[in-house]
């Protein structure tokens, strides 16, 4: 292809490009927006504009939709490679979405909380890989903007989810206006997520007629009619082992949210174990590809602490900020919501930095090393959030600084794991299963927040101190265990660098 006929119109990318940049922002404003109260929604008192439930089970409730959120991520990846193609998928995904904020904005109590979580995890799960994967078909494989064009889209991603956490605290808020009184319209701030989605759904719908590729249209390994069938039954039988155990439960007297979290926490601990199963056991695994799957394993349960961790940034630290930190500075006042807009500020802070501490680094740690210095990272930022109640008690508020610090101290963890972590995922795959492998990395992430849905119930003010060094001390001793499994691990991986 000749200069004058390369798109780039996007500064110097593909016009698609900037279709897919504002569908995956407009996705990611609504999904932040919403996770940046829903928390507070679920336990504040019914007096409050809340929910009223309970604070423990509210917290795991947002842990384990969390989990399910990446759970869901490997069916919309099979729905779009077998049925659908990656661009209609992509807008049923947003389309669901969208119906689930505007179910959480009406008044209708859990009924409704249920069904949005329902329908917001089969959304995210249909739309969210699948808009990386055409970001992909954008280029041609020797296209050098390929780099920048994937480092603009995560900024996009990044933009979203940083404007996300103030914009609708603020609506919720009543714009500023004080419009209703002393109590938290949360239904206010879930529409404007909901009007988000549907700017993202109309720009994606307009644009991709024009600027994306006919080849999104198909899927790119589409299933016959046999075995669409077969999974079909399997499907089936899943459903019938699900209803068997949600009426075992029914019977027993024991069917509540809490038992059915614990359900889901089983199955995201499972699967991947069962998937790791599957490739060791495989004939089509070659010798150094059963090599290169062992090695993934520790990297695998990194991976799984450090999403535990990393992801407590909306529930955890979350309850921290409401109910331990004093929301001012000055005479500048704040949502305890407002503290979500951190993660993803400090992800854009932080990334040029070490794009280029990798591109000059001649003597740089290996894979393993990097994940082992993640988990210190990670370790350190929750021992970090145990100074405050041992120097000042766990009764009063403390400084906003804090929690500003122990972001900064996780974010750095995540430039350590996740995009080394991506990158080495696709490279240990085996070639029978690369699909399935690039499914693990979200399989690490889900069976992180499934954990952490059953540990977050023993934090409280009484136990903040103990909690924070007992999971921060968890993550520091996996992070020393790698520091001497480093060799061990990079003669596994076999040439993997």
């Amino acid at each position: 292809m000749s200069k004058r006929n390369i798109d780039t119109a996007f500064f110097g990318q593909p016009k698609g490009l900037s279709t897919l940049f504002f569908t995956e922002m407009w996705e990611r404003f609504s999904y932040y927006g919403m996770r940046a109260i829903l928390l507070f929604y679920m336990y504040y008192a019914v007096t409050k504009g809340g929910l009223g439930m309970n604070q423990v089970t509210a917290a795991s409730v947002m842990s384990i939709y969390g989990s399910l959120v990446y759970l869901s991520n490997i069916v919309g990846g099979w729905l779009s490679d077998r049925l659908w193609g990656s661009r209609k998928t992509v807008f049923i995904g947003g389309v669901l979405i969208m119906i689930g904020h505007i179910v959480l904005s009406l008044p209708m109590g859990l009924v409704a909380l249920y069904v949005s979580i329902a329908l917001i995890v089969a959304g995210t799960g249909l739309l969210k890989p699948n808009v990386s994967d055409m970001v992909g078909g954008l280029y041609s494989a020797n296209d050098r903007r390929r780099d920048a064009g994937f480092s603009m889209f995560v900024f996009g991603i990044n933009l979203g989810s940083a404007i996300a956490p103030w914009a609708v605290p603020w609506a919720a808020n009543g714009f500023g206006l004080h419009l209703f009184g002393n109590e938290m319209n949360f239904h206010a701030g879930f529409s404007l997520a909901a009007i988000g989605m549907f700017f993202g759904l109309v720009q994606y719908y307009i644009g991709g007629k024009k600027y994306l590729s006919d080849d999104s249209l198909m899927p790119t390994n589409p299933i016959n009619h046999k075995g669409l069938v077969k999974v079909g039954k399997k499907t089936i039988i899943g459903l019938v082992v699900v209803a068997i155990l949600l009426g075992i439960l029914a019977i027993m007297g024991q069917l509540n949210i809490n038992n059915i979290i614990g359900l889901i926490t089983i199955v995201a601990i499972l699967l991947p174990i069962c998937c790791f199963w599957t490739m060791l056991r495989s004939p089509k695994v070659t010798k150094i590809e059963h090599s290169r799957v062992l090695a993934y394993i520790p990297l695998f349960i990194a991976a799984a602490i450090f999403w535990g961790i990393e992801e407590s940034g909306s529930v955890v630290l979350a309850l921290f900020a409401q109910d331990r930190t004093i929301l001012h500075i000055g005479g500048w006042h704040f949502a305890a919501a407002n503290f979500q807009t951190l993660n993803p500020l400090f992800i854009m802070i932080l990334t040029p930095f070490f794009v280029r501490l990798w591109e000059h680094w001649k003597r740089q740690p290996s894979v393993p090393g990097k994940f082992a210095w993640g988990l210190v990272f990670a370790g350190l930022s929750y021992v970090w959030m145990a100074i405050p109640g041992t120097l000042y008690g766990t009764s009063g508020r403390v400084s906003p600084f804090w929690l500003v610090g122990s972001w900064f101290i996780v974010e750095i963890a995540e430039m350590l794991i996740s995009p080394i972590g991506l990158s080495v995922t696709t490279k240990l795959a085996p070639n029978a299963y690369r699909s399935e492998m690039m499914s693990m990395w979200f399989l690490a992430d889900a069976a992180g927040q499934a954990i952490n849905s059953q540990i977050v119930k023993y934090y409280s003010a009484s136990t903040e101190i103990p909690y924070f060094l007992v999971i921060g001390g968890v993550s520091i001793l996996f992070g020393i265990l790698m520091f001497f499994l480093v060799k061990r691990i990079n003669v596994l991986m076999d040439g993997v660098h």
